[in-house]
């Protein structure tokens, strides 16, 4: 029994009656290692011992447990809990700790191996990211979006069994991407082109897959048809005048949302700033590993470094990570995910009043800040690490003090009629070079 550790005595019997008496402390260690709060090693160790002692009752092996047998757990035991006091029945807590617990057991190469893990669909999921990764070059985040996708539309038509492509119909690809009539043109595009990548990559096993290609439905789009949400020099300084109140993690939450706003980062590539990334003496930050996996060099501006020496000096915990935004509870070593970022920007929000629900606003808000201020379309694809000048001209729309210079009437034809009003047909875009084909059918009267 670990020392620093103290539970009840019931608690601690079914620990010691139990198959997992030879691991509690190790979990103990596993847990003041991670630099959990007393509190919270007491709460995790009686949650394994709830899970000890339901394992003890239905006579489970050790080399059993693994996520099925946590899931059979937390599905079916916990909802009709009968055990004795004292236990701890609270889900979420019951779901970390033995999250914990698996991590010591495997550490030591006991515990089952997810089934999942071991069936077809699963096998060719895990070559079709190999695939992805190594030939394609694709991005972590679009390589899991479309194993998601793609696992779903597999799991529907095969389960545990044998992929055949040859049983996948047409008609159920394309009732797989459309979904339901409230899916939207974009969640078409996203879930149509996870199904043509992976059908692409079928396609070098030698699976016949042109019918099902063929199949995908392909959502209407026009190209710089809308207009790029972004905030005013205004709303901007709202937003960081925000993180002014005192708060949890408000240092790293400033930090992270000046260098979404000064610098244009993604969320993902925010997380993956490391401290060997800054070079102080030269006023640099290196961006290893982003999106289009090249290395780029960016300035720092004077703002987003002064908040990031706040944050180093002032609140970042100790640890062994490495990466510049870290952990504030336990585990500390442990890497955060870009969600930390996210919520960190909508909290602003919400302080702010807005109902505003992405970040890529405020990359969008870079790129208009710098149009406003004469940086031409090559700057900005520079700043933003566009490969393509292309992909930057959708910014071009959002100047439209700009825009309104040269922008031209409607076109129109008038016709006078006998009571002294005008025929006004406003003219449609069409192909015909004809008059009657190229004006609208509904007509408008005014005096």
């Amino acid at each position: 029994m670990s020392q620093e550790i103290v539970v009840q005595a019931q608690p601690r019997l079914w620990l010691e009656d139990s198959i997992l008496q030879p691991y509690v402390s190790r979990y103990g260690t596993h847990l003041c290692r991670g630099r959990y709060a007393p509190s919270t090693q007491r709460v995790y160790l009686c949650c394994v011992a709830h899970f000890a002692y339901w394992l003890t009752v239905e006579r489970c092996s050790l080399s059993a447990i693994g996520e099925a047998m946590v899931a059979r757990f937390l599905s079916e035991h916990l909802p009709v809990c009968s055990c004795p006091y004292p236990v701890r029945r609270l889900r979420h807590e019951l779901r970390a700790a033995l999250a914990q617990l698996l991590e010591v057991l495997r550490a030591d190469g006991i515990g089952a191996q997810d089934p999942a893990s071991d069936t077809a669909v699963a096998q060719d999921l895990a070559r079709f990211d190999k695939h992805m990764r190594d030939v394609w070059g694709l991005a972590d985040s679009t390589r899991r979006q479309r194993g998601r996708i793609v696992g779903e539309l597999l799991l529907a038509h095969f389960s545990d069994q044998p992929i055949t492509m040859s049983k996948i119909g047409a008609t159920s690809v394309r009732q797989f991407v459309l979904g339901d009539h409230k899916r939207s043109a974009g969640s078409i595009r996203v879930i149509g082109g996870a199904v043509g990548c992976y059908l692409r990559f079928r396609s070098m096993s030698g699976d016949r897959i042109s019918e099902l290609m063929a199949a995908i439905p392909r959502a209407a789009h026009w190209r710089l048809a809308s207009l790029p949400e972004v905030l005013s020099d205004a709303e901007i300084d709202e937003l960081l005048q925000s993180f002014d109140q005192p708060f949890p993690s408000h240092r790293r939450a400033y930090a992270m949302t000046r260098c979404l706003i000064d610098l244009g980062l993604r969320s993902s590539e925010v997380v993956n700033l490391r401290l060997e990334d800054i070079n102080w003496a030269d006023g640099t930050i290196s961006l290893m590993g982003t999106k289009g996996r090249r290395a780029d060099l960016l300035p720092l501006p004077s703002a987003t470094g002064s908040a990031i020496v706040a944050y180093l000096r002032e609140e970042r915990p100790q640890t062994s990570n490495r990466a510049i935004f870290v952990r504030h509870v336990a585990p500390y070593d442990a890497p955060i995910e870009k969600g930390v970022v996210k919520r960190a920007v909508l909290a602003g929000y919400r302080r702010c009043g807005w109902t505003r629900t992405g970040t890529h606003i405020l990359r969008h808000s870079v790129a208009s800040r710098l149009l406003r201020t004469g940086s031409s379309m090559k700057d900005i694809a520079d700043v933003l690490r566009h490969r393509s000048l292309d992909t930057s001209a959708i910014y071009a729309k959002v100047d439209l003090t700009k825009l309104s210079a040269v922008a031209l009437p409607w076109p129109r034809i008038t016709w006078p009629n006998a009571a002294g009003w005008d025929l006004i047909c406003v003219f449609q875009e069409t192909r015909s070079p004809r008059l009657p084909a190229s004006l609208t059918r509904q007509a408008i009267l005014v005096p």
